[in-house]
């Protein structure tokens, strides 16, 4: 799976005129599945991204998780993460999860961010999403399961 985490101080997301989430203060991931991607790896990446202490603390130090500030997360499932453009012009999309599997993470992600006590909103899967949102710092990870060690 691949995530990239941006912390936000408001993040929204429409899909054909319709508000389906909207968050303050936390973060917005998007998130790639890819063929190989496991329950493992959706429990990785989800305790990983709420533990990460990247808000600031009183001395303005990245020393608080979005646990510790309360922090909502806006989730988007976004395939082209899994883009690859090394070759050509088109980005080949082959290690990309199919539909069913990708939706099945997906949920799977956001339940147990859920279950770490997040509040989470979410765009709509396999729809055209508009994104809005105010980067905070800004501040913008990239976590790939491929790297855990």
């Amino acid at each position: 799976m691949r995530a990239v985490i941006q912390r936000v101080t408001s993040g929204a997301v429409d899909v054909s005129g319709e508000r389906t989430g909207a968050i303050q203060d936390g973060l917005v991931v998007l998130l790639g599945v890819s063929t190989k991607d496991t329950e493992k790896d959706v429990d990785y990446l989800a305790e990983k991204i709420v533990n990460l202490r990247i808000f600031e603390d009183d001395q303005e130090k990245m020393n608080r998780s979005l646990i510790d500030v309360q922090g909502k997360l806006l989730s988007i499932s976004q395939f082209t993460l899994y883009g690859d453009t090394r070759k050509g012009r088109r980005p080949n999309f082959m290690q990309a999860a199919k539909p069913d599997q990708a939706l099945e993470r997906y949920q799977q992600f956001n339940e147990k961010v859920r279950q770490l006590g997040i509040e989470v909103e979410e765009g709509r899967f396999g729809e055209h999403m508009e994104v809005s949102l105010v980067n905070d710092g800004p501040v913008t990870l990239i976590i790939d399961t491929d790297d855990k060690s």
